[in-house]
């Protein structure tokens, strides 16, 4: 065992930027989820996760068969496909109590994965595997003997790691899937566990389904793979799964109509932090014609569904402020407050 081991990749500036990305609009939408709990679609997007992880794996089950599963209806498919579901769910629902650098946290989760589905679930392999694609090894795991101590080592740099999380979770993510430590269930395990390891960095994405967008790219996906694979060092998997976070936060706040936003509403859009009142926002703005305001900017902003106000039963409230919703984040995000088209 070494306990100096870390994991072989390079920092690109397309890894920098990603991070940098990603970490401003989770920086937004932390705001906003704490302040107002706008992200209203948490069952639909963890049923979206568990049918995209699963679905990487072969599983055929509809988002709709999950979701029949989860309400206790009985639904016809195979038995083997509706266990992988039942599990995944008491899986997802677990990550409170698991630590992402401990093994028997690691342990308990594969436990949890794979009950009734394994004959020895929740232990490290004993023998030789091999990746396969059709009739051909793509990849040659390490042998059995070596599985342990390569995840302490790998446990240990996580648990130690300055990496940013964004990083050090796909880092995590390509070791893990090289070293195979499982009989079976290592490509649900690897994104679970990278999704544990951003959840202890921000929990919002308990709630992003970033398994579903990966299923989406599952060419590219074990593509990424098998290319860090070869280069001996994990960059090109860290920038791909780095692309799939940052499409996965997108899409969360991603408007579904682009109505026309006016200057007056962009420059409103720019300077709203958190919650303010109309006062605030003014005096952000440079305004002292509060009827100029509410028809040139807060009025055309509501309705475009860019910002909402916090007492929305009691427009007039004297504790009435205002906060940008998903909607706006997404014209910041794609810099479409600056120009439409």
């Amino acid at each position: 065992m070494s306990e100096n081991y870390i994991p072989p990749f390079k920092i690109t500036s397309a890894i920098i930027s990603l991070v940098a990305e990603i970490s401003q609009l989770i920086g937004r939408l932390s705001v906003l989820e704490e302040a107002s709990k706008i992200i209203r679609l948490r069952r639909t997007n963890r049923i979206r996760t568990i049918q995209g992880s699963l679905a990487i794996e072969g599983n055929t089950l509809s988002v709709e068969q999950i979701t029949a599963i989860l309400e206790g209806k009985r639904i016809i498919a195979p038995l083997r496909e509706v266990q992988e579901v039942r599990n995944a769910v008491k899986a997802y629902d677990q990550f409170d109590k698991w630590q992402p650098y401990s093994k028997e946290d690691l342990l308990d989760a594969h436990r949890e994965l794979m009950t009734a589905l394994l004959d020895n679930p929740g232990n490290f392999r004993t023998s030789g595997v091999g990746v396969m694609a059709g009739q051909t090894v793509v990849h040659l795991a390490p042998p059995a003997d070596r599985v342990p101590y390569l995840m302490h080592d790998l446990l240990h740099w996580l648990k130690a790691t300055d990496q940013h999380p964004l990083i050090a979770s796909s880092g995590f993510h390509y070791e893990f899937e090289f070293i195979h430590p499982f009989e079976d269930g290592n490509g649900r395990m690897g994104r679970l566990w990278q999704t544990l390891i951003l959840i202890k960095w921000n929990p919002l994405f308990a709630h992003i389904p970033v398994e579903s967008i990966v299923y989406e790219h599952q060419a590219e996906y074990y593509a990424a793979l098998n290319k860090s694979t070869k280069n001996a060092e994990s960059s090109v998997f860290i920038e791909f799964m780095l692309r799939m976070i940052l499409s996965a936060v997108t899409s969360l706040s991603a408007p579904e109509v682009t109505p026309y936003v006016t200057p007056e509403v962009r420059k409103m859009l720019s300077i709203l932090k958190g919650e303010m009142t109309r006062k605030e926002i003014q005096q952000k703005l440079g305004l002292k014609d509060e009827k100029h305001f509410r028809t040139a900017y807060q009025q055309p902003a509501i309705a475009a569904g860019l910002i909402e106000m916090t007492v929305p039963d009691k427009p007039n409230s004297r504790l009435q402020k205002y906060r940008i919703t998903l909607k706006g984040i997404a014209f910041v995000k794609g810099k479409n407050i600056e120009g439409e088209g």
